[in-house]
């Protein structure tokens, strides 16, 4: 049976390939993997929704090597020529605004990419229009501290291999780094995970441990504490903790979330990780741009109205400077030049 269906977009030439990779960017679609070697370059997008559909038609433009069905045509046109395309055998909107629109990008090698859509209606709100930030599952360059307690090792070490699979799976490089620290309980993991998010060394930190539920009032004790711990620790530092805590009733609950039928927890956790380690980079990355396109003049900026308000305090309190006393005598007044 087919688990997966990957749709492959084949550029004629490297000039196009380019041309293409800038044109899905334009569109809004989001690149996540992407390398080259001696004969072939590639780069992996990540749409918000995909469908597949299978068509044969004998009109113009079914003879295209990519179709591109958008949420706005309109949209997606400028955009092409923003970005010094050419668009080409265009459908132009027609009334009412909720017929479809379709038009041609020709690349500079031969390949050809029909875009269009449905038109969106006037006065419509869009969510696809809307910025959205989302973090991807790349973990090359990043790096990552897992915290995980010694108690109920059968478990915790399970989702710690869990884990480091998925960090392997998203391309955390090992041999620059390898931050395993292990505590004896799972309460001793918040005072662990806060100390090395302090030093801001890494992206995110990953919290591994497991809880089950006794005879006494312990268990409760121990849950809130760590579960506290941890998300105040995220909070005050800024740095991302991904919580792969085990809190079951039984022995048997926790095994199958360390990696029989429940899944693993830990290879759960290093993907959450992974992807609020980007998704804060991107979102940094955004308040930089948008503070640099704020005019200085609208800006709300306090330390810079603190900075005026201390030079102004200075010119005030500054003591007046002594007259000169001249060493020439007074001249007579004008009285006792008369006498």
């Amino acid at each position: 049976m087919i688990k997966s269906v990957e749709i492959v977009a084949v550029a004629k030439s490297i000039p196009d390939f380019k041309e293409l990779v800038t044109l899905l960017e334009s569109l809004g679609l989001r690149k996540d993997l992407q390398g080259k070697t001696d004969d072939r370059r590639y780069v992996e997008f990540l749409p918000a929704t995909l469908g597949l559909n299978v068509i044969y038609g004998k009109k113009p433009g079914y003879d295209t090597d990519l179709f591109l069905v958008v949420s706005d045509p309109d949209t997606a046109f400028e955009l092409a020529q923003k970005e010094g395309f050419n668009p080409t055998g265009d459908v132009p909107p027609q009334t009412p605004p909720e017929t479809i629109r379709f038009f041609d990008v020709q690349l500079p090698g031969g390949t050809r990419v029909r875009i269009g859509g449905r038109r969106v209606a006037a006065n419509t709100v869009d969510p696809a229009h809307v910025a959205h930030f989302e973090g991807s599952l790349n973990a090359t360059g990043k790096r990552f501290a897992l915290v995980v307690s010694r108690f109920n090792s059968f478990i915790t070490e399970r989702l710690l291999a869990g884990a480091l699979d998925a960090l392997a799976r998203c391309g955390a490089d090992w041999k620059s780094f390898k931050s395993i620290i292990r505590v004896p309980g799972a309460f001793e993991i918040p005072s662990a995970a806060r100390t090395f998010a302090e030093t801001k060394l890494y992206d995110a930190i990953i919290c591994l441990g497991c809880l089950l539920r006794g005879d006494t009032a312990h268990y409760d004790v121990i849950v809130n504490e760590v579960t506290r711990g941890i998300g105040q620790s995220a909070q005050e530092t800024g740095v991302p903790h991904a919580f792969g805590v085990l809190t079951c009733d039984t022995l048997e609950q926790a095994i199958d979330r360390a990696g029989l039928k429940m899944g693993n927890k830990g290879f759960e956790a290093a993907l959450a990780a992974v992807e609020m380690a980007n998704l804060k980079k991107a979102i940094s990355h955004h308040s930089a741009l948008s503070k640099k396109q704020i005019p200085r003049s609208a800006r709300n900026d306090k330390s810079e109205r603190a900075r005026s308000d201390k030079s102004e305090r200075a010119r005030n309190d500054k003591p007046d400077r002594p007259r000169k006393r001249s060493n020439e005598p007074a001249k007579a007044s004008k009285t006792k030049r008369r006498k």
